[in-house]
């Protein structure tokens, strides 16, 4: 069996159309149909059905598929152990983020990991949770760190930090002489919240809620960008409960103040997945071992 017939296998499954398939191995379209059509006459079966003009994976083609990926990814991992063995390997390592960790946390965390192992060329991938985890079941990364609740047991998931979600309001604010406040306090104010599907908002609401205060507090506003929220509440548009990741810069400099909300504390886990594998990339093993530490 020609291994490059079960990678253009799952590329044409992957995309959904053979000139898609082709258009991206730089071959004709007549090459891709070819290999197909040898990976057909091995097993003996047809793997997609090409009638009324669609091309449909049929019920053998779905279950060689996650064969054919993991025999591709045992051979590429084969070759990368070789390589490295021999000295004529250079790792790499593909990492995906959903967005605060990948805009707030990653950047200085790769730097670090760059300078004690600068043998391995790194690429970042900044998407949301959902996106991300699509991303790591089709390979196209090798591992994931993300902010929301993982719940897909086909994936190994470990949390690698805890982070902290403050209150934090503009520095003419009347609560500049506090050290903390009540949460019915709240009430009183203009909220700029996440998006609705937001993890940390789900967090946020979750505690105010449990106090009986969720449904008296004014949504005043709601942005899809934390970026766009510290500028708001900067602003004096109102206030807003972040993770301390994101306005660290923020409070250290003073543009934005904190503030300590009375026998409330409100945590969320950050957490890193990757899919069980017999031989693991060298690179994702090296930054597993360099999160850990």
């Amino acid at each position: 069996m020609n291994i490059e017939n079960l990678k253009m296998f799952c590329l044409v499954v992957d995309e959904g159309s053979i000139s898609q398939a082709a258009r991206l191995s730089f071959v004709s379209q007549p090459a891709v149909t070819r290999q197909i059509r040898q990976l057909e006459n091995y097993y003996g079966t047809l793997l997609f059905d090409r009638t009324e003009g669609k091309l449909i994976v049929t019920e053998t083609g779905r279950i060689l598929y996650p064969f054919a990926k993991a025999i591709i990814n045992d051979f590429n991992r084969s070759k990368e152990v070789i390589q490295h063995a021999t000295g004529e390997y250079h790792s790499s390592l593909r990492v995906g983020a959903s967005l605060t960790i990948g805009e707030f946390l990653l950047p200085s965390l790769l730097g670090r990991f760059k300078k004690q192992t600068p043998d391995i060329k790194v690429s970042l991938t900044i998407k949301n949770t959902p996106s991300v985890l699509e991303d790591l079941t089709n390979d196209v990364i090798d591992i994931a760190l993300v902010e929301g609740l993982v719940e897909d047991e086909d994936f190994i998931v470990e949390k690698f930090a805890d982070d902290e979600l403050v209150l934090v309001y503009p520095s003419d604010h009347p609560w500049s002489e506090r050290s903390e406040i009540k949460i019915d306090e709240l009430a009183n104010e203009r909220m700029i919240w996440r998006e609705s599907l937001s993890g940390t908002r789900l967090i946020v609401e979750s505690t105010l809620k449990e106090h009986g205060v969720l449904d008296k507090i004014e949504s005043y506003m709601e942005i899809s960008s934390t970026q766009a929220i510290k500028s708001a509440v900067e602003s004096g548009l109102g206030i807003s409960i972040l993770p301390r990741l994101t306005v660290v810069r923020e409070l250290e400099l003073g543009y934005l103040k904190e503030m300590r909300i009375a026998g409330i504390h409100m945590n969320r886990s950050l957490w890193l997945v990757k899919k069980p594998q017999r031989f693991h990339r060298i690179g994702v093993s090296r930054f597993v071992e360099f999160i850990q530490k």
